[in-house]
């Protein structure tokens, strides 16, 4: 019935009874539909009812049978079908497979697909994408063969692609290939190169590359600055990083959240706490409202230089603007709060942290029990310790040794060694810290042959912290310590004549 409807040219009649057929058969059924147009095609050419075939996978989204199909037409020298391959090509670009992609684009320009630039510019990106620099420069290679030029975007595909996978010399030397080729580079290109300047830290060789742009008459866009800031601001350089957020200004390059996101948290580690509050001022007056990096950067700014008041007030303005704190805003404030030994409220924060859904991590619960053991509340670190465990961590040597030190403060020696021993049968396997901490224990708070049996018991090794600790004791216990201490009275007395 199709090969009699086209017969007739009632083409889109026949489109319709293939796609039935199709929808029908379902999926792996390329090879009997096309074996049944072959045996019934008679005296008709089956050019369009393949054609129609092939549209009809591709329009269902079966990939492996529109292939199928198309070698099919290929093996019995039926005309190939070149609009379905042209969508099949666009369906292949866009799916995950960048090799068969370039495989299925291969097979098709030996057909007699009329290549064009842009679909290899799209292979390309795809490979570089995927970090597979090889088989985009291969694709790049290709161009010319087939009586093609590359363009500038092909050209930037592939050194930008070189560039992230850290082939500088290969980034700059397709440069001078493009301007030998009478391509000038334009502003992506050197946006590509000063990118990968500034993470190897090569602030001036990027400045200089930044001035050479200028001087060809490109102006830099805000991704190239922004670049040059993010580099200046990592490397501590803020004084040159504000010169160039002033020259953006100067050339009316607006910059965008980005940029004073980037010299907000610059500024914040730099400790100028002021100018990042200004610079907050500014963005807000050109339209820009401050999101929640901006707030978190500037909160985590304040509570590291011990500002706490601040950061409570900025938490109370992001809240007011509707924006949530997220992990790293709880877990800056948790800290600051923390350093002012305001522990409670450290662990009210990590409660409503928990209320908010999101999951501390191990250094945030031990700030927190590191705050009460030094505050001598041994027993709400463990608490804290036990919640630590139902909400599925696995508590490390970090965490232990917070406890342990935090019970030898207050000469719980019994409880210590307990605590030691669940250790072990837990797995976690106990540092130099934490004999280190139950030496200095046993000197304060034990008895000092306690020392001694650790030492020989866990075959540890002095270093400089446990001879300091040992050397603490009143004079009468140390001696004693040194003369009855068996294995460590020589290497003590030696420590101490030094």
């Amino acid at each position: 019935m199709a090969h009699f409807l086209c017969a007739r040219q009632m083409l889109s009649q026949a489109q319709n009874l293939i796609q039935f057929v199709v929808s029908r058969k379902g999926k792996d059924s390329a090879s009997s539909i096309f074996a049944a147009i072959l045996e019934t095609r008679g005296t008709h050419q089956p050019n369009f009812v393949s054609n129609a075939l092939m549209s009809a996978y591709v329009d269902s989204g079966f990939i492996s049978d529109a292939i199928q199909c198309f070698r099919l037409v290929r093996k019995h020298r039926i005309r190939i079908p070149f609009q379905s391959c042209g969508r099949l090509l666009d369906l292949l670009m866009k799916s995950n497979s960048s090799a068969a992609a370039w495989a299925f684009y291969s097979e098709i320009l030996d057909c007699g697909y009329p290549p064009n630039v842009y679909n290899f510019n799209i292979l390309m990106h795809k490979f570089c994408k995927d970090g597979k620099i090889k088989e985009a420069q291969l694709i790049f290679d290709e161009i010319r063969k087939w009586g093609l030029w590359p363009s500038a975007v092909s050209f930037n595909t592939i050194i930008n692609g070189h560039c992230k996978l850290g082939n500088l010399e290969e980034g700059f030397r397709l440069k001078s290939v493009m301007e030998e080729s009478r391509i000038s580079p334009d502003v992506f290109t050197y946006s590509a190169l000063i990118n990968f300047l500034c993470k190897e830290s090569r602030l001036d060789d990027a400045s200089k590359l930044c001035d050479e742009m200028c001087e060809r008459g490109l102006v830099p866009n805000d991704v190239t600055l922004t670049t040059l800031i993010n580099g200046y601001c990592k490397n501590g350089r803020i004084g040159l990083a504000m010169e160039i957020y002033q020259q953006m200004l100067a050339k009316g390059v607006k910059p965008d959240l980005i940029t004073y996101n980037t010299l907000i948290n610059g500024l914040c580690k730099n400790g100028d706490l002021r100018e990042a509050s200004t610079l907050v001022g500014e963005m807000t007056r050109k339209g820009l409202k401050p999101d929640k990096i901006t707030y978190t950067t500037l909160m985590d700014g304040c509570c590291k230089e011990g500002d706490l008041e601040s950061a409570l007030e900025i938490r109370k303005r992001m809240a007011k603007a509707g924006i949530e704190a997220d992990n790293v805003a709880f877990t800056a404030l948790i800290s600051g709060l923390c350093r002012e030994e305001r522990v409670i409220d450290a662990e009210r924060m990590l409660r409503e942290m928990l209320t908010a859904g999101m999951k501390p991590d191990d250094a945030t619960y031990n700030m927190v029990i590191d705050g009460f053991c030094k505050k001598g509340d041994v027993k709400m670190g463990f608490r804290l310790l036990k919640e630590m465990q139902s909400d599925g961590h696995v508590p490390g040597v970090v965490t232990y040794n917070v406890l342990m030190n935090g019970l030898c403060k207050q000469g719980q020696m019994k409880n210590a060694n307990m605590l030691l021993d669940a250790m072990l049968n837990l797995g976690v396997v106990p540092d130099d810290i934490t004999y280190n901490i139950l030496l200095e224990g046993h000197c304060k708070h034990g008895n000092p042959e306690d020392s001694d049996k650790l030492r020989s018991e866990k075959g540890l090794v002095l270093d400089y912290a446990s001879y300091t600790s040992l050397l603490s004791l009143s004079t009468n216990d140390a001696t004693n310590t040194i003369f009855n201490g068996g294995s460590i009275r020589s290497e003590a007395l030696s420590c101490s004549r030094r």
